[in-house]
């Protein structure tokens, strides 16, 4: 018997030997020809081109690889442990090769025949993702050790670490660590917890088959496992394990996620880019800072939002989007679920769900992260109409039904609605210099890319009028002026050669109004008498120094009550020229470029402002603005609890376009809806009841901290008491407050234009308020 252990024992020391001499030998051939570490040691990544706000929220990435370069020392603690307790925990002892791991791995191949599992040490992994196939081979294993330990030679672990954070592949097109943070949670890598941590370093072993937004059960047991190696390893504690395992994560599912939501601005910067860097914007890591302010924009994006789910329930629910037949077996029905709502998009916070059950009281639905939620009563009543049975199965709202669902903030109830085919857009700049300080020119830029803020040349509606106002006050004009609001027939060589009588949107007449009741009350009659007293050609070349593109603009009647186009932005220069006193400014968007190491390439600056119209003229016209929000079209303004808020809505006919434009000295903002096709927006769908409430909800959210800054009368205006009815002087302790040109005064002598008029094309005839 020990004869034959001796003869066994001898054979496997033979065999040892002989293996030993294959490998030494392999090894002095192979080593000497690994490739050479230069692409480690020089590590120069494709990073794509990042655009952000100016206080550095990224906005946009465009580029052949999603990836963010990003420092050893500034990644979080909590994600390198989780990285070495999914990968590779004895990371800091081995030498590039884990010799406990290979064994460990060679027994479990044994055991089950073939190359079934690795050993690959994550210094390992960097030779295979830089230099390697990913094929399961005894010659491609051995040039992967043998590469580990050269590059363990030439790095330190830190550096070994950082080129696999910033490397490797985790899915949705994401390259590194910090790209799937941005990609899985909308959120800069610095910013990510615990939970998130261990999510993604649970990516790197298969990133298609823990993928949370594909498979995001499996993604959520790796998750589990990844927490529990960390906590098994003294990394975290139990009470962090446990409340990282219960913790739902918010994962974001648009290719498109970024810190702050732009997408419209980010596609104006890239296609400047372009023009001037060509191909090369997309690999070299160059990073575009704008004027945009991130509590701006998800102030402006929100208000957005929340505009057109409100317009969605007052039309009424349209019914669901479809259904489909769930199995009897829940794990079925869980996997067509999920394959159905991943079919799905996400449409900027308009949810595709499915309905699993619905009774008198409630709906409950499942969202695509897997969360089920109950819809109240409220929703019951809303979609009573697709309760019937007698509408075909797809109509009717049942179990299995596609539906859509939204809320109006992270504590609000859920809400059914559908994905709207109206159109938004906002645009905020400052007053002083024209920077854009927030831009929405759409509701979901993956659905349209047409940006509605820079684009859409729409009727301004009553919108307009105040500009004709600022004409009529350089011709004589005063706030205390008495118009006639009576009917009144346009002759055809006014408007273009069409015939008109125009009425008030609400269909009443008001008789004499003074100039500043007119505007509170947005009289169009009162409007077009105001137009004949400037004078169209004056009032025309006035208007003019506002910056609107006056071919759009045709000298006619229709003037009055906004016929010509405008665009948001160029709405929002206009009335910046009231909130800055007088200054015509030029919208701007670009702060400055630099390569992917911050080296600066391009800096921008605001371009020179001009003076537009007396400061007096401004002042004058902004305090009638106010009156609209005190006692006019505007009074859902008051809300905010400010008296330095100035604005004016405007509906254009039959309700095509909802606008309303306003300000506050740091901020002049402009909201806008309509249809891409005009046609009605629906009965009721005001400036001030559409328009209005989006720029509220804004201007809540950004002025929170700023104080009351009041609009101070100008040198050269003067004031008088007069009746607020008729316009007439009165004794001082009498009356209202009127504010006046000095030389307008009452009983200075006021002279006006005369009206000089050609004929130019017809223009759509407008029905504004």
């Amino acid at each position: 018997m020990t004869r034959w252990w001796q003869i066994l024992l001898a054979i496997l020391a033979g065999l040892a030997i002989a293996a030993t001499a294959i490998v030494a030998l392999a090894v002095s051939v192979i080593y000497p020809n690994l490739p050479s570490l230069e692409t480690l040691t020089d590590y120069r990544p494709k990073q794509p081109l990042r655009i952000y706000t100016q206080d550095g929220g990224l906005i946009g990435e465009f580029g052949e690889e999603r990836r963010a370069v990003v420092r050893f020392k500034d990644t979080p603690k909590a994600l390198s442990q989780a990285i070495l307790a999914a990968e590779d925990e004895r990371f800091y002892s081995h030498g590039g090769v884990d010799t406990l791991g290979i064994l460990r791995a060679a027994w479990s191949n044994l055991q089950f025949g073939g190359v079934k599992e690795g050993a690959s040490t994550i210094t390992m992994q960097v030779a295979r993702n830089f230099f390697l196939s990913s094929e399961k081979t005894f010659t491609r294993k051995l040039n992967e050790a043998l590469l580990a330990i050269k590059i363990e030679h030439a790095l330190s672990k830190d550096e070994i670490l950082e080129l696999y954070i910033n490397h490797i592949f985790l899915g949705q097109r994401a390259y590194g660590f910090a790209a799937a943070a941005q990609i899985y949670f909308g959120k800069p890598l610095a910013k990510i917890d615990v939970a998130e941590a261990a999510m993604l370093a649970g990516l790197p072993k298969a990133p298609s088959a823990y993928n949370p937004v594909v498979n995001p059960k499996r993604a959520k047991s790796r998750q589990i496992y990844v927490l529990g190696r960390m906590k098994t390893l003294g990394f975290i504690s139990d009470e962090v394990y446990q409340r990282a395992k219960d913790r739902r994560l918010r994962v974001k599912y648009s290719p498109q996620n970024f810190e702050v939501d732009a997408h419209h601005l980010a596609e104006l910067v890239r296609r400047r880019m372009y023009e001037k860097y060509g191909d090369s914007i997309y690999v070299s890591g160059m990073k575009v800072y704008t004027t945009l302010r991130t509590a701006d924009q998800k102030a402006a994006v929100s208000g957005v939002r929340q505009g057109i789910l409100e317009f969605q329930r007052r039309r009424g629910y349209a019914g669901p989007e479809g259904k489909i037949m769930l199995p009897i077996d829940a794990e079925e029905a869980d996997k067509l679920i999920d394959s159905t709502l991943l079919d799905r998009d996400e449409s900027s916070g308009f949810l595709p769900a499915i309905v699993l059950t619905l009774d008198k009281s409630r709906i409950r639905v499942r969202l695509r992260s897997g969360e089920d939620v109950d819809l109240g009563g409220s929703e019951i009543k809303f979609a009573q109409q697709f309760l019937s049975n007698k509408l075909p199965a797809d109509k009717r709202l049942q179990s299995g039904s596609i539906v859509r669902v939204a809320r109006n903030s992270p504590k609000a109830p859920w809400q059914l609605t559908n994905l709207p085919r109206v159109e938004a857009a906002f645009v905020a700049i400052a007053p002083g210099d024209g920077a854009v300080m927030a831009m929405v020119g759409g509701f979901d830029f993956a659905r349209n890319q047409y940006n509605h803020v820079t684009q859409a040349w729409r009727q301004a509606g009553s919108s307009f009028k105040p500009f004709v106002y600022s004409a009529a006050l350089e011709q004589g004009v005063t706030p205390a002026s008495v118009f006639d609001d009576a009917p009144i027939e346009v002759d055809p060589f006014e408007t273009g050669g069409v015939s008109w009588a125009p009425k008030n949107y609400d269909g009443t007449m008001d008789g004499p109004l003074t100039l500043r009741n007119a505007l509170a009350k947005s009289k169009n009659l009162v409007s077009i008498r105001v137009l004949e007293r400037a004078g169209i050609p004056f009032t025309q070349q006035h208007i003019a120094k506002f910056g609107f593109d006056m071919t759009r603009i045709p000298p006619y009647m229709t003037m009055a009550l906004g016929a010509g186009e405008v665009t948001p932005l160029a709405l929002a220069a206009g009335y910046a020229v009231f909130a800055n006193g007088g200054n015509a400014v030029t919208p701007w968007h670009l702060l400055k470029v630099t390569d992917k190491d911050g080296r600066l390439l391009e800096r921008f600056e605001a371009p020179p402002v001009r003076r537009a119209i007396d400061a007096r003229n401004a002042f004058i016209v902004t305090s009638l603005m106010q009156d609209v929000i005190r006692r006019g079209t505007a009074t859902a303004a008051l809300s905010l609890g400010r008296h330095d808020i100035a604005g004016k809505t405007g509906t254009t006919n039959d309700h095509h376009d909802a606008w309303f434009a306003g300000f506050q000295k740091t901020r002049v903002a402009i909201a806008w809806m309509g249809y891409d096709q005009p046609r009605p927006l629906g009965s009721g769908e005001t400036g001030g009841g559409t328009a209005l409430p989006i720029w509220v909800r804004y201007m809540r959210d950004v002025l929170a901290t700023t104080p009351e800054m009041p609009f101070f009368m100008p040198e050269g205006v003067t004031t008088a008491q007069i009746d607020p009815i008729t316009g007439s002087p009165v004794e001082p302790d009498q009356g209202v407050t009127e504010y006046f040109f000095q030389e307008f005064a009452p009983g200075a002598a006021a002279e006006t234009a005369e009206s000089l008029e050609a004929p130019l094309e017809p223009l759509p005839l407008p029905g504004a308020i």
